[in-house]
């Protein structure tokens, strides 16, 4: 959802971390793990639009899971990737190419901070993780109505809890020590958003409908070691100084590489993230 602070440190809609060589990498192990959502609001989305789409735009495109989850649930349409980051898009169009959706699957480079950019009138506009990043998301959500074509359809998606991944007896003697990281992250705001369901109809959007979605895998899939230390990496250096000292501690020892804490090599992580939906039409 990154995501202002944070989700994963500054996720989409202008990637404010862009810069972050790792953060592209977080994103697909993101999208591997806890992607099985994706397919599910898609097939939402495709129950909600009148006609078949012809066009669709994914705004603050990422490295473009929900792009290509787009392409593939409505294979007539183009699918228009809008990001600030070039590294972003690079990827989308590598992924794109792999997966044989070159030709359907464009990237713009494009901040939405500076307004709208110019593309064809779309019947899907998809906004993962990102509309919270944006400076002045209600004039963001007024571009988007102006975008969609006369019923089109609007989704937004936002992580509602950060990812959960450690069993939680753990903390040196002093159980609970994610609970304790999520809880000084929020204070920080990592993953703040407000419920879009009022701004959505502030910016004339009608039939808005919310639901949550939640991925869990047990046991956790072999990818989940890397995720977990590439997040906690993050989250250990935005808590430098605000953890207790046998947190920190015990954070170190999850992240060294071959110590035999070490959450690469661990059986017992643990995969449980959510995500609310919300979807509209124009």
């Amino acid at each position: 959802m990154t995501q202002h602070s944070h989700h994963h440190g500054g996720h989409h809609g202008g990637h404010t971390s862009a810069h972050d060589a790792g953060l592209p990498d977080l994103l697909d192990l993101d999208a591997e793990i806890f992607g099985s959502y994706l397919d599910q609001v898609a097939d939402w989305a495709g129950l909600r639009v009148r006609e078949t789409p012809h066009r669709v735009v994914d705004v603050g495109a990422g490295t473009g899971a929900g792009s290509l989850t787009l392409a593939r649930r409505f294979p007539a349409a183009e699918v228009v990737a809008i990001d600030r980051s070039e590294v972003m898009l690079e990827r989308i169009r590598t992924a794109a190419h792999t997966q044989g959706l070159a030709d359907r699957v464009i990237g713009v480079h494009a901040d939405l901070n500076a307004g709208w950019p110019a593309v064809e009138a779309a019947d899907v506009v998809w906004a993962a993780s990102s509309l919270h990043e944006v400076a002045d998301p209600d004039r963001v959500l007024r571009d988007m109505y102006a975008a969609l074509n006369p019923d089109g359809v609007l989704v937004v998606v936002e992580m509602d809890a950060l990812p959960r991944l450690l069993p939680e007896n753990l903390g040196m003697g002093r159980p609970g020590l994610e609970s304790r990281c999520h809880e000084a992250l929020a204070r920080m705001d990592w993953n703040a958003h407000p419920n879009w369901r009022g701004h959505i109809e502030r910016a004339c959007f009608v039939d808005v409908e919310e639901r949550s979605f939640t991925s869990e895998a047990t046991p956790a899939p072999p990818s989940a070691g890397r995720y977990a230390h590439t997040f906690l990496s993050r989250v250990r250096s935005a808590l430098d100084g605000q953890l207790a000292v046998d947190d920190r501690d015990t954070l170190d020892r999850l992240l060294s590489d071959d110590g035999p804490d070490s959450v690469l090599h661990r059986g017992d992580l643990t995969v449980r993230g959510s995500r609310t939906a919300w979807i509209a039409r124009r």
